[in-house]
């Protein structure tokens, strides 16, 4: 009887070491557009623990500023770092195709989070900015109504022409005054940059617009410090905009911000990843999936529960 249990004991050992032997540690590589968002630091945090979850390696292979080609020289890195798969949010649909082709030519996996390139992927993890950018845009025609404001000029600040996520989002944004006296002017692109933005909202307010919208973060951030000091000088605009930053949630607070876009970037790293084991392991139904990630208009009446 000891001696059975003994081989048990010895059998049981060796199935594992032999489990462990098989089992490969896939490394995946998170590259946003950039890394100074908190929007991104969420990603990467929804994809770490996501990670920590299956035992996989991550890595966060970004460029420090929105820029085509730092973020081409990231995929070009990753390749040459070895990872079995790339979690891309395309800071442009066009600039990094060639990149991509050659990733994948070398049998790198690809999944999209926030924002594909003109690329195939059999995965994108996002919000619906179409559906989230028109629901900012009602929320702020109810609130102009309200004031009676009929209408006027609205100013909006873009990131630059060829980011699809927010671009899409402006869209949306632009429907819901289709069929209104508003004149929502020609967008101005201020990179990202909360400095540069606020400068561009400064000017649309000097202009007498009723309001101003920022597509993301740090367009929202200028918009919400703009409207800030015009309305401590008396000057009446309302500022809306994207994504729930520490920064923005603050200006929601204090009335500088008459709402924001809540998008889920968490569930995007998170989701991600999980999706790319799957893709690694050759599981995954590869025909193409949108999977939405959630949107929520965030304003006063409802911060406390995000």
């Amino acid at each position: 009887m000891k001696k059975l249990l003994v081989f048990l004991l010895a059998l049981s050992l060796t199935t594992a070491m032999m489990g462990a032997a098989l089992a490969k540690e896939y490394t995946i590589h998170l590259i946003t557009m950039d890394t100074m968002d908190q929007h991104w630091q969420s990603c990467w945090k929804g994809a770490q623990d996501a990670a920590e979850e299956i035992g996989v390696k991550v890595v966060f292979n970004s460029p420090d500023t929105k820029d085509d080609n730092k973020q081409n020289e990231c995929i070009n890195n990753s390749v040459g770092m070895g990872a079995d798969g790339i979690l891309l949010a395309a800071n442009s649909p066009t600039s990094p195709v060639a990149a991509l082709k050659e990733a994948t030519g070398q049998g790198v996996k690809l999944l999209y989070v926030d924002s594909p390139a003109d690329f195939d992927s059999p995965r994108l993890f996002a919000t619906d900015n179409r559906a989230g950018g028109k629901k900012i845009g009602e929320r702020l025609l109810a609130e102009l109504t309200e004031k009676g404001i009929t209408n006027g000029k609205i100013g909006v600040i873009g990131v630059n022409p060829s980011t699809e996520s927010c671009n899409t989002r402006e869209e949306g944004f632009r429907e819901a005054f289709e069929g209104t006296d508003f004149e929502l002017l020609e967008t101005q692109y201020g990179d990202g940059d909360a400095s540069k933005s606020k400068e561009i909202a400064d000017n649309y307010i000097a202009q007498g617009c009723v309001a101003v919208y920022g597509s993301n973060e740090g367009s929202t951030v200028g918009c919400g410090n703009a409207a800030k000091e015009a309305l401590a000088a008396g000057i009446e605009v309302i500022a809306c905009g994207s994504d729930a930053s520490d920064t923005n949630m603050a200006l929601v607070r204090d009335g500088s911000l008459l709402c924001i876009m809540g998008q889920n970037p968490y569930q995007m790293g998170y989701q991600g990843v999980k999706a790319m084991v799957e893709y690694l392991d050759g599981k995954m139904d590869e025909a193409y999936a949108y999977v939405d990630t959630g949107v929520n208009v965030i304003e006063l009446a409802n911060i406390d529960e995000f």
